[in-house]
């Protein structure tokens, strides 16, 4: 049998821009994900704010859900993409770590359904959530 954490994880650290922005898998378990984001001043997308990137706010929301899917109870690991909907509520405050949390809270036979959220240090308010649907590859 399979360690879907483990998969997850080493999944996590294969993919090479998911190591060039320092995303590190902190939680995982049960279809649930976190993964955190150190500021990095090579990730601002505003030099005279030092807010960063959205991109780099995308890609943390992306594999988290990823992760969350791939520790689901019902997923036989693999998955990919299908969409994704990431909505800015705010910038991000300089100088803080990005803390994505997801849950995979519905699969079926071919689709995972996830909800994420990405937060700086404020924690009441989000810098970003994200609706997404993954393929379930496998089963």
């Amino acid at each position: 049998m399979v360690d879907k954490t483990v998969l997850a994880r080493q999944f996590i650290e294969a993919i090479p821009h998911a190591r060039a922005i320092g995303l590190e898998l902190t939680q995982i378990g049960a279809g649930e994900a976190e993964i955190t984001m150190p500021y990095n001043t090579d990730l601002i997308g505003d030099p005279r704010t030092g807010v960063i990137h959205g991109g780099a706010i995308s890609t943390i929301l992306d594999t988290c859900c990823g992760a969350a899917v791939m520790s689901h109870p019902s997923s036989p690991g693999g998955t990919a993409t299908i969409n994704l909907r990431i909505d800015y509520m705010r910038a991000a405050a300089p100088g803080q770590t990005i803390t994505a949390r997801a849950s995979c809270y519905h699969i079926t036979r071919n689709v995972a359904f996830v909800r994420a959220t990405a937060m700086d240090d404020d924690q009441g308010r989000p810098v970003a959530t994200a609706s997404g649907s993954f393929t379930v590859e496998g089963k």
